[in-house]
This record gives structure tokens, C-alpha cells and sequence, in this order.
């Protein structure tokens, strides 16, 4: 199985695929950056238009989104939301089915602790995945840390 993690936002929307080998392995990762000149209205499409590229150079089997959480920043939460629907509308017109993950459940399925913070996230990222260090920037190596969230919570989902 190969999972496509996704880490929505509208400046910066990373992106990590991985394979459900045992162990699982690292098969790409990467960032896509929107232009903070252009109006919303483009960078919605600008950031549709790459992550439609991935999905379509990847073939992911299916997609893994963190989900929207409550943010004391309500223009970050909402500018999180829109770009959390435009990879659902890219998976959707993809025919690639999405699974979405709280950030407390990705951080808990990669360390074992629901609160931990970024960068112990990022180094169990890099061991799993046995690589020599975490990927950068930051928001691809949470992507992958997505991906790998779904991997161990599929078998859990089976008749869902």
C-alpha cells in the first residue's frame, strides 16, 4: 500500500509518500508553496494544481489529511480549512479515497504520546522510516508522519 500523507496550508502544504513495507519506507517527500502576493482565489488554485501533480505522479492508494484543529488564530484555521478542501477536491477528482487524522492521533501513532512535540515527531519520522535525518523543511516530514499514522491505523478500519 502506499500512502500519500498530506500536511494542509495555504502558504506551505506538504506532502510525503509512503510505502507499507515492513519497515515502511520513505518514497518521496516534498512541499508545495503558494505565491503570498497572489489573491487566495489563485493560491487555492495554484496549491490544486501541484498537489493534483503529486497525486497524479505518486498513485497513491489513499490519501491521509491532518485535520483542522482549533486554532486561538482564526485567519490560520481558516486558511488551514481551505486548503485542507482543496487536497480533499484533488483526491476526490483523483478517485482516491481520503482518511483524515487528528494531530493528537498522528503524533501519538508516531511517538506513543499524543502531546509530544514537533521535533520528537520529526526524529521518530526519520527512524521509522530509517532515514539518516528528519526531511525537510518541517511540513514534509509531518506529511510523512501522516502517512505513517494511516498505516497503523488501517488494519483498525477494515468493514469501515
Amino acid at each position: 500500500m502506499f500512502v500519500l500523507g498530506i500536511d494542509p496550508g495555504l502558504s506551505t502544504t506538504g506532502y510525503g509518500l509512503v510505502e507499507g513495507t515492513h519497515p515502511p519506507k520513505a518514497v518521496r517527500a516534498g512541499v508545495i508553496r503558494t505565491d503570498v502576493d497572489h489573491a487566495t482565489p489563485v493560491r487555492l488554485s495554484e496549491l490544486y494544481a501541484g498537489l493534483s501533480q503529486v497525486i497524479a505522479d505518486c498513485q497513491p492508494d489513499v490519501i491521509a489529511l491532518e485535520t483542522i484543529f482549533t486554532n486561538r488564530n482564526l485567519q490560520t484555521a481558516i486558511s488551514v480549512g481551505r486548503a485542507s478542501g482543496v487536497a480533499m477536491l484533488a483526491a476526490a477528482a483523483a478517485g482516491v479515497q481520503v482518511h483524515e487524522y487528528v494531530p493528537t492521533a498522528v503524533k501519538s501513532a508516531v511517538t506513543g504520546d499524543g502531546s509530544a512535540k514537533k521535533d520528537q515527531v520529526q526524529q521518530m519520522v526519520a527512524r521509522l522510516l530509517r532515514l539518516d535525518e528528519a526531511p525537510q523543511p518541517a511540513d514534509a516530514s509531518d506529511a510523512l508522519a501522516i502517512a505513517l499514522c494511516h498505516l497503523r491505523a488501517a488494519p483498525l478500519q477494515v468493514g469501515r
